[in-house]
């Protein structure tokens, strides 16, 4: 099969994945590795910014991250997993990048303005500010054709083309201009009925066994009106409800709202439908975790294939601008 164009796209060794990142980013990238060149980066030195304090839990959830990405489908044969630190040539573009990069452009992009509300910085260093410049040249090092990104995440995509266009007009062509996947899937709501994110201490892990998903389903806010198993449920501010319509499941709710069931009955339903979503991709996860060698066999691999393209790249840039 003919690939369609080069594709890059990474996620932080924050802390093991969840059903967030499988739905919104990790089922799509499986099917994307049959259609593109595909380059999937866990960009530990990102995860600097908010873990520089405990560097100790980057190098764990490095590992957990591996094992997450190969138990949900991507296969080291039709694409490369690699660890952003392990390819050098990252580094040395930021480095670059960050010199014509105007600093009025990294005060506006408005995920650096909410961290630093969230983590309540009382200064805050460059690593920070400068997320979005290594971003970029975490893109523009592999020419990445097409970034497989959610709505939320396009005006950091923008400002990686833009860094790129002003390379190409201060030194000549050398990078294409990236273009935005955008993934469709609606965010999925956490325990609490935010968006489930890590941060909010409201996410069910990819990892986490059978009576620990039931657990924290347990704990889920239902509708407070109902209070006997025949009175009529509402869908409404029910954050079982809102897990279950982000996956297409809104009939398992139905008896709820015509009182034929009650909220713990459609409790275990969620439960048990999570428990059958995970059940194939623990099975995967468990042979790595038997076999915890493979998983730097397959890193090995995976930065040799992305180091082999970022040399190029680097080699181009160089000449580009004089330095060699």
């Amino acid at each position: 099969m003919e690939k369609k164009g080069r594709l890059l796209s990474g996620m932080q060794p924050t802390g093991p994945l969840h059903l967030g990142n499988l739905e919104g980013a990790l089922s799509n990238w499986v099917k994307l590795q049959d259609e593109y060149e595909a380059f999937y980066v866990i960009v530990d030195w990102h995860a600097l910014t908010t873990l520089y304090r405990r560097t100790d839990l980057i190098r764990i959830y490095t590992r957990e991250v591996a094992m997450d990405f190969l138990a949900a489908g991507l296969d080291p044969e039709k694409c490369a997993i690699f660890v952003q630190s392990h390819v050098k040539e990252h580094a040395e573009l930021h480095l670059l990048l960050s010199m014509i990069t105007p600093v009025s452009w990294l005060e506006r992009v408005p995920t650096y303005k909410e961290k630093r509300e969230q983590l309540k910085l009382e200064s805050v260093g460059y690593g920070l500010l400068g997320y979005p410049v290594l971003q970029a040249a975490d893109i523009l090092l592999y020419k990445a054709d097409v970034v497989p990104v959610g709505r939320d995440q396009v005006p950091h995509l923008e400002l990686a083309r833009e860094i790129g266009r002003r390379f190409n007009y201060l030194y000549g062509d050398v990078f294409p201009d990236c273009k935005a996947l955008l993934s469709e899937y609606p965010v999925l709501p956490g325990l609490d009925g935010r968006k489930m994110s890590k941060s909010y201490d409201n996410a069910i892990y990819i990892s986490d066994p059978p009576d620990v998903i039931r657990a924290k389903v347990w704990t889920m806010y239902t509708d407070p009106t109902k209070i006997h198993r025949t009175d009529p449920g509402h869908a409404e501010g029910c954050h079982v409800y809102a897990m279950l319509k982000a996956y297409g499941q809104e009939e398992l709710h139905r008896d709820c709202e015509l009182g034929r069931a009650g909220c713990t009955e459609i409790k275990a339903r969620l439960a048990d439908f999570l428990i059958q979503r995970l059940a194939p991709i623990q099975e995967r996860r468990r042979k790595f975790e038997e076999h915890p060698e493979i998983i730097d066999e397959i890193l090995a691999s995976g930065a040799e294939k992305a180091r082999k393209v970022a040399r190029e790249t680097m080699a181009e840039v160089r000449r580009a601008m004089n330095l060699e």
